[in-house]
């Protein structure tokens, strides 16, 4: 039988994954369509969004993963001796680690390109170059943790 302590953790985990990835799919379902939009006013706006949802949200997502993660883990002898936790936990990484190196910078990048967009009311071109950098690697980096999810739910042997 679980205990209380195992089954509030995995709540608090399910609670974690839903923000994390709940944020990361409707942030950029909705950044897409700013963008497609063209309109300057409503990529400015949807670009600071982006910046504080993720702050707000997918670090929290983050957090509380990590820690109530780590947590299950141990129920199960530990994260590097089972195979769906060890993969599942090498994608999240391969995820964070392009979130650090790639997406965070664009994405500082892209705000701070976004803020200069009311003095001009045109979108440079650089923009548009590191938008779709930002894309291509958010893509990769949401689908990373989509399959941690599916090592995490069917718990592959």
């Amino acid at each position: 039988m679980m205990s209380q302590h195992y089954l509030l953790l995995k709540t608090l985990h399910i609670f974690g994954v839903i923000i994390f990835l709940g944020n990361i799919v409707v942030t950029a379902f909705w950044k897409i369509f700013a963008d497609i939009s063209q309109d300057w006013r409503i990529i400015a706006f949807s670009q600071r969004l982006v910046t504080y949802t993720d702050v707000c949200f997918t670090f929290l997502g983050i957090l509380i993963i990590v820690i109530t993660g780590l947590q299950l883990a141990n129920s199960y002898g530990g994260y590097w001796h089972v195979y769906w936790i060890f993969w599942g936990l090498m994608f999240f990484i391969a995820s964070g680690v392009i979130w650090m190196i790639l997406l965070i910078p664009l994405q500082i990048k892209l705000h701070h390109i976004a803020n200069k967009f009311s003095d001009s009311k045109t979108i440079p071109r650089e923009y548009w170059i590191y938008e779709t950098m930002w894309a291509i690697f958010g893509i990769i980096a949401t689908i990373l943790p989509l399959v941690t999810l599916y090592f995490m739910v069917f718990k592959p042997s």
